[in-house]
């Protein structure tokens, strides 16, 4: 660990959204318990998120999806039938999701926007760095992302960081796009995250996918905000007015 640099041990997953892409099973099941062979998407995101340290994870769901807080909890009913039908296998894998980390779950109310879900687990996380991984994705590699985020963070000595992969110019429309200045041949510094443009008007071919490293300052920023781009709040946004007055991002 470099001296000085916090440890980050917190982590923030947003899962409130509505699933609409995912229709008709997201009417009944949250998109974020679909799996992935047999694991549910968020729970690959949990195991990411501990196998690189984090300790406290903060779920932030919707009204309907109390389905995503019952996956973590236990179920006793379900735990006395298997121990009495000694089915020890079934046991462990019923057992498994609520063993992975000390899990939280706070609900956003109505849908503002992915910065306002952010926001929701101010209370939960104090002012204490941590990593934000989306619910719904994932990112297949020899390092996981959330791993790859801290090792910048490390590396750079503290602030946050975003997590992101270049594109196609014809696709920017469906991501953040980074405008920014190198740092080395991995790392840019992020002076804007502009939400998708059209491909003329992309800052760049950098993607701001999968997650963040933030400073407990994107909190302050966030209860600031006024609703953007359809109404709502956005993680990006805020993000951008952090690296506007110089926090390192």
């Amino acid at each position: 660990m470099t001296e000085g640099v916090i440890p980050v041990r917190h982590g923030v997953i947003p899962a409130a959204g509505l699933g609409t892409r995912f229709l008709p099973i997201s009417r009944t099941v949250p998109k974020e318990l679909l799996p992935l062979v047999d694991t549910p998407v968020i729970e690959i995101v949990v195991t990411e998120m501990t196998a690189a340290g984090i300790e406290q994870i903060v779920i932030v769901s919707a009204p309907g999806k109390e389905a995503v807080e019952a996956y973590f909890r236990p179920n006793e009913r379900l735990e006395r039938r298997l121990a009495v039908e000694f089915r020890e296998q079934d046991l462990a894998l019923l057992k498994r999701p609520q063993s992975l980390a000390n899990i939280s779950v706070v609900v956003q109310q109505e849908p503002r926007g992915n910065g306002d879900a952010v926001l929701q687990a101010r209370g939960l996380v104090g002012e204490r760095p941590f990593v934000m991984l989306w619910g719904d994705d994932i990112v297949i590699g020899d390092d996981s992302a959330a791993a790859q985020l801290l090792q910048a963070r490390e590396r750079l000595g503290g602030g946050s960081v975003v997590a992101s992969t270049r594109i196609g110019k014809a696709d920017t429309g469906a991501y953040g796009i980074i405008a920014g200045t190198p740092v080395d041949e991995r790392t840019q510094r992020v002076l804007a995250i502009i939400e998708k443009p059209r491909p003329e008007d992309a800052p760049s071919d950098l993607a701001a996918v999968h997650g963040y490293v933030l400073e407990p300052e994107v909190f302050e920023v966030l209860a600031r905000m006024k609703p953007g781009r359809g109404g709502e709040i956005w993680l990006s946004d805020a993000v951008s007015a952090m690296a506007r007055v110089g926090s390192p991002v």
